[in-house]
């Protein structure tokens, strides 16, 4: 039987949440990944934007994890996710790209939702499918904190691959897609779920099926927004995930249940330059 990615990784994304205090709250996406240790130990990690901890300055946020009932209803259950201990951060940081990592302790029942780490794309997958611009893909979030029910789903969306070249991912670390970023989109699986793609000059058809990325930026010109999202290649979230294993004593975080928070206020946002495809790329901040 066929699989469905679209799903599994709606089931898979989260929404990250800290209260500010003063009646607002940064919001930011991640989603779950299953990736044993070392000696064949059951973990799961999750991934998101670096620039999403960076911006919750308290020692903790919420992580929305939904429930399903016996009589099949799903409920929004934030837990408690402990995200530094005192002013040390308590997750991992690629060291040159927008990506974090941390281990989580989730629901058991949600913690099957997490995907395999194989599935996210190889240095090779854009090149092996003969992906190029204009190729669909598809983006999970919370824009504006917005989710798609009051169960806590991510939205899903989608847009085209706006850039050249794809590949290699150590010489274009990041590729353009054109749809809209909101505050709240920072850290969420960008992704192709085709049931049948068939590569030029052949009669053939093949399912192609894996997370090209993450969204990390929008990219801005001028202080105008461009609809176009930057989404950083699979390869980092990868090697981001590695070095949690060379850690001398990677930190167990543990979660406990949390009621929802209130109603939102407006977004605070961040700016930092970057440059791409001859723009300058805003980094966005996560919040409302």
């Amino acid at each position: 039987m066929a699989w469905d990615l679209s799903v599994d990784l709606i089931q898979a994304t989260v929404q990250l949440e800290q209260s500010l205090g003063d009646g607002s709250r940064t919001v930011g996406t991640g989603f779950l990944i299953e990736d044993p240790t070392p000696d064949g130990r059951p973990r799961t990690i999750l991934v998101t934007a670096a620039h999403v901890f960076d911006k919750m300055p308290g020692v903790s946020a919420k992580i929305g994890y939904r429930i399903q009932s016996a009589d099949g209803v799903w409920r929004y259950d934030p837990h408690t996710l402990k995200i530094r201990e005192g002013d040390h951060p308590l997750w991992t940081k690629h060291p040159m790209r927008d990506i974090a990592a941390i281990v989580v302790e989730a629901p058991p029942d949600f913690a099957k939702a997490a995907i395999p780490l194989a599935w996210l794309a190889q240095d090779d997958t854009f090149n092996k499918y003969n992906l190029g611009p204009g190729d669909e893909m598809m983006a999970l979030g919370f824009p504006r904190g917005l989710s798609a029910n009051a169960a806590g789903f991510p939205i899903l969306r989608s847009g085209r691959v706006a850039s050249y070249p794809l590949a290699p991912a150590s010489v274009f670390p990041t590729f353009l897609m054109d749809f809209s970023v909101f505050p709240g989109n920072s850290g969420g699986p960008v992704f192709m779920a085709q049931g049948a793609r068939r590569r030029p000059g052949s009669a053939e058809s093949q399912e192609v099926q894996f997370v090209a990325g993450m969204l990390t930026q929008q990219v801005e010109l001028s202080g105008e927004r461009l609809e176009i999202g930057i989404v950083t290649h699979a390869k980092y979230i990868r090697e981001t995930v590695a070095l949690i294993d060379k850690l001398v004593a990677p930190p167990l975080i543990q979660a406990k249940p949390a009621k929802p928070s209130g109603a939102p206020s407006q977004a605070a946002t961040r700016a930092a330059t970057q440059a791409a495809a001859a723009v300058s790329a805003t980094e966005m901040a996560v919040g409302r």
